[in-house]
Parts: structure tokens; sequence; C-alpha cells
């Protein structure tokens, strides 16, 4: 599916459950468990003086966020999952390689007065991703790779459908900008643009 078709989704759900005045209240707290799915988008970036175009696997973890509500309707969210994994591979030399990394999110959400079981939300927040357990394959094997952590904006929307007073199904997107130099034996050769769509479900209880 492309990465168009799922935003547009998600927009559309969110937008979809506007009416109602079911509030989210100062002092709320949640945590939501599910699976967070990470896919790169298709152009991943060049290495090698853009001889070679990078091209980064998907990857699904076990996901957990933690969210605490400020005021009415504003909540700080905390994004915490099991480490991905993606291969790495280069066009003409095949897979090169292999990375894991966690992508910690800290958002501020707005959740709108949903229905008695739609409560859309949105939310704009600050990534770190720690890349690392780098390993060189292929055409490579035997080098050191290395990628580098990034700092970046990270985009959030979704709905949550309750199932009961404090449980509630959230289906969720978030776009988040990642960009690592690539080294190989220290030298930079080149850089990843991950910029990845996460695509999330999970089961999320409030107290």
């Amino acid at each position: 599916m492309k990465t168009t078709t799922l935003f547009a989704t998600a927009l559309a759900l969110t937008l979809a459950g506007l009416s109602g005045a079911t509030a989210q209240e100062a002092g709320t707290m949640s945590l939501g468990f599910g699976l967070g799915g990470v896919m790169p988008k298709s152009d991943n970036g060049t290495i090698l003086g853009g001889a070679n175009t990078l091209d980064i696997g998907d990857s699904v973890r076990p996901t957990l966020t933690f969210e605490y509500f400020v005021a009415n309707n504003i909540g700080i969210e905390v994004l915490g999952a099991v480490p991905f994994m993606h291969d790495i591979d280069a066009s003409g030399l095949g897979r090169i390689g292999s990375t894991k990394h966690l992508p910690p999110v800290i958002s501020v959400q707005y959740h709108f007065n949903g229905g008695e079981q739609f409560s859309p939300f949105v939310g704009v927040g600050l990534n770190y991703t720690a890349f690392f357990d780098e390993t060189a394959k292929g055409a490579i094997a035997g080098h050191d790779l290395d990628l580098s952590d990034s700092w970046g904006v990270a985009l959030h929307a979704g709905f949550d459908y309750k199932m009961s007073d404090h449980g509630a199904f959230r289906t969720d997107v978030r776009w988040i900008d990642i960009d690592s130099d690539v080294k190989l034996d220290g030298a930079k050769i080149g850089k990843a643009e991950i910029d990845p769509w996460v695509i999330g479900m999970s089961y999320v209880y409030s107290f």
C-alpha cells in the first residue's frame, strides 16, 4: 500500500470521529500494548558517491506507549518498542548488511471529543533513533559498518475505539524523519534517508 494512501486513510478515520462530547480529562494516564510496523520509504538514499541506491527493509515489533494528560484533551505520550531489525540492500551489490534500532518518540497530542466509542487524535513530537548491532554482509562482509544516530520530527494520527470504561483498541500511523550517515571502516560512504511510516495497532488501558 502506498504511503499516501496510508496517510489519507488515517486522516479520514480521524475526521470521521470528530462529533460527540467525550473528553480526556487532565490527570488521566494510559498504557498501550501492541505491534508497530516500520516501513521505510522506497528511496532510502545512496552510497559510494551515488553509485548505489539503498533499500532498507520493513520490520514489525511489539510496542509500548505511556500517555499523561496535562490538560483536558492534551496528552504527552512516550513511545517505546522492542528493537526493530532491518536488512540493508544496495543496488548492484545485493544485501550488504543489517542493523537494529530503537526509535523512542515523545509527542504532544490533542484528543478530539469523540462520540461514545470513537476518539480521534493528532500529535507532533521529537524522535531519537539509536542504531546498533550493525553487521556488514555480502560484498562488504568483514568490514565495519556503522549508521549514525538520528534526531527528527515525528507526526502522529489515529483513533481509539472504546471497548470498556477503561479499555480501547487503537489504530494509528506515524511519519518519522530519520536520516543517518553510513560509514564503512570509519569513513562516510553515504546517507540513509529512511523516513518511515509506522503503522500501529494496540490495546490501550486508561486509569
